[in-house]
């Protein structure tokens, strides 16, 4: 019976999606299959070519800088391509995924469904839809200790960061924690502003 062509794992931060690619690689390594692994070149929470999970687990990978790249990356004879923090990657991803699927290889994907501000992230909606297998891993909330942490957190000082900062600011636990929904907060200073400025202005004669 045939696997799946193209499978992403998914969730917040601190969720356990590298731990859990990690871990599929190595069953197809076990398994005597040629594997290659790639990271974004714009994760640079590791100092070498290689990933590495929470827990300490690591694998080598060749670090690219754009998705094209993956398809000059890899071999011909490379039946599996695990592709680590796969949001980072441009728009292109979506066609470099089909066409590596068509080529007849296993790909397994890691990478956040949503940026710090709760939306979708990059070309995420799509690979999600492309992908004949999802899993969608939920976290420990670090405020409540729930066990359904689906946001995450980007702090900046300690402090929720605001709506207006940059997409995408690399950092580890210190920058980012998994949150629950109800614990999880999004300061937007803009639009507390306009509506101080507002109430002014209905007092103003």
């Amino acid at each position: 019976m045939a696997g799946y062509s193209f499978e992403i794992i998914t969730g917040p931060m601190s969720c356990g999606k590298t731990e859990e690619l990690l871990r599929r690689v190595k069953r197809c390594i076990i398994a005597q299959k040629k594997v290659r692994v790639i990271s974004p070149a714009i994760d640079t929470r590791t100092k070498g070519d290689y990933i590495e999970s929470r827990n300490g687990l690591w694998l080598d990978a060749v670090t690219v800088k754009s998705a094209h790249d993956i398809l000059a990356a890899i071999s011909s004879d490379d039946e599996v391509i695990a592709i680590d923090e796969i949001q980072f990657f441009d728009e292109e991803i979506v066609s470099v995924v089909k066409k590596l699927v068509e080529h007849g290889k296993r790909v397994i994907a890691s990478g956040l469904d949503l940026d710090f501000k709760g939306e979708p992230f990059g070309s995420m909606p799509e690979l999600l839809c492309l992908a004949d297998k999802v899993d969608k891993l939920t976290a420990v909330c670090m405020k409540c200790g729930s066990d359904h942490a689906t946001r995450t957190q980007r702090l900046i000082n300690g402090f929720p960061a605001d709506k207006s900062s940059p997409l995408i600011m690399i950092g580890g636990d210190e920058t980012y924690e998994a949150r629950c929904l109800n614990c999880y907060e999004l300061p937007d200073k803009k639009a507390e502003q306009k509506k101080k400025s507002f109430k002014l202005l209905n007092f103003t004669k």
